[in-house]
């Protein structure tokens, strides 16, 4: 591991560690240091002092006259390159695989099929799952919301139920 003092093109300083010297070059060639402050992907290494360290070497201070063993200090944690800032008015965007593409739009098809063919009671989902699971009312098919202690209740008393796939698209 490497560790590197570096600058971007506004004036900040800041540090990073790298696997090898090679692994910086090629990460900064795509981009992919970023100045954690503004974003800049213009980024270059700061002029840094080596540390030399000599087995010969006299220890800088006298040594401590406690009979402990002084503690090892550990390493200082690693810090991944920072994600490039996003321009504004931009938004993250992820390529998916044709694979990705076909499981999305089966999910979108089985809850287009469920929210046309199955009766929507809302908030009163887990009352008509019960009234159907008990054979008080005829069996239909039901969907709805329900909270997280209301579905682990209905998991528990055996009624089978499943949630509705939401995709990302669903929240815009």
């Amino acid at each position: 591991m490497i560790h590197y003092a570096l600058n971007c093109d506004r004036g900040h300083s800041f540090e990073s560690w790298f696997q090898n010297s090679a692994a910086y070059d090629k990460q900064a060639k795509r981009g992919l240091v970023a100045c954690p402050v503004c974003g800049s992907v213009k980024v270059e290494k700061a002029i840094m002092a080596p540390r030399l360290a000599h087995a010969d070497a006299a220890p800088a201070r006298p040594p401590s006259p406690s009979p402990t063993p002084p503690t090892p200090t550990p390493p200082p944690p690693m810090t991944p390159a920072p994600m490039p800032a996003i321009p504004p008015g931009k938004s993250p965007v992820a390529m998916m695989s044709p694979p990705e593409r076909e499981l999305r739009q089966k999910l979108k098809e089985l809850r287009d099929h469920i929210t046309k063919n199955a009766s929507y009671v809302g908030p009163r989902f887990p009352e008509e799952a019960r009234k159907i699971h008990y054979g008080e009312t005829a069996h239909r098919s039901i969907y709805g919301e329900a909270s997280p202690a209301e579905a682990k209740e209905l998991h528990e008393e055996g009624i089978e139920f499943h949630p509705l796939p939401i995709l990302p698209d669903d929240q815009n």
